[in-house]
């Protein structure tokens, strides 16, 4: 049996679809960190079957977990601090989203000219689909 030890101030970032841990380690840039950080790959689950988990150690200030929900909206934050989890936070889809996902149309201005920022707003919040601004070319989830 693996043995992860606790946490006593940081967050575990749980429920992410298996084989999903990595790319959320590198979009949240974690290798630029001192963090103490464990990734767990597909352990066992009830509800999803396999998932992945992070853990991170250390105070999180620096860290915008708002834009997660983007790349997976079913992933849990457990905010721990003095060894207890303090809070559970469920992710929810933000209106606009910026630099997270970007647009895949080969005509739209994002892929012509350098340096435009890649912007999406939710359109559909219950099938997690967003539209570039720019273009209105969908983007969800499924299609990443």
């Amino acid at each position: 049996m693996l043995n992860i030890s606790g946490i006593h101030e940081g967050v575990v970032i749980d429920h992410i679809q298996a084989g999903g841990a990595m790319h959320i380690y590198e979009y949240l840039n974690l290798d630029n960190y001192d963090y103490t950080v464990a990734i767990i790959k597909n352990a066992t689950s009830n509800a999803m079957g396999r998932k992945d988990i992070i853990k991170i150690e250390g105070p999180l200030d620096n860290i915008d977990f708002n834009t997660l929900g983007v790349l997976e909206h079913n992933i849990t934050l457990n905010i721990i601090k003095n060894d207890k989890i303090v809070e559970k936070r469920k992710l929810q889809l933000p209106e606009i989203v910026t630099n997270v996902i970007h647009c895949k149309n080969p005509r739209c201005i994002t892929s012509i000219e350098q340096g435009i920022t890649h912007k999406f707003r939710l359109t559909d919040r219950e099938n997690g689909i967003y539209r570039c601004v720019y273009c209105e070319t969908k983007f969800n989830e499924k299609n990443k």
